[in-house]
């Protein structure tokens, strides 16, 4: 194997690892914000974790961010709870910090 080999195959791999490491994170930004969420909603215990754990679900299959924001947005207006695109993408942004520290910690 070349040197020029090695190199673009560290590259794949590094790419890879790269990802795998995004995915995590992201699942568990949104299982964290499923879980305020669900609070925001007065869910408690098995419901809470149950409400959080199908974000998380829908957002592997459709893979966008905005998914679960939208979705988020739309039980809250469903259940009268008052909450700016704002307020809900800032604690996204919160929780997205905190895996990270999580997952590359």
């Amino acid at each position: 194997m070349s040197g020029f080999d090695k190199r673009e195959v560290a590259f794949e791999n590094k790419f890879a690892h790269d990802e795998e490491v995004l995915f995590k994170v992201l699942a568990q930004t949104n299982l964290m914000l499923g879980l305020w969420a669900a609070e925001k909603l007065g869910k408690t215990g098995a419901e809470a974790e149950e409400y959080a754990k199908t974000l998380v679900a829908q957002d592997v299959a459709a893979h966008v961010k905005a998914g679960v924001l939208a979705q988020i947005q739309k039980d809250f207006s469903a259940a009268g709870v008052a909450q700016s695109d704002h307020q809900v993408s800032r604690h996204f942004e919160e929780f997205r910090a905190q895996a990270a520290k999580t997952v590359k910690g």
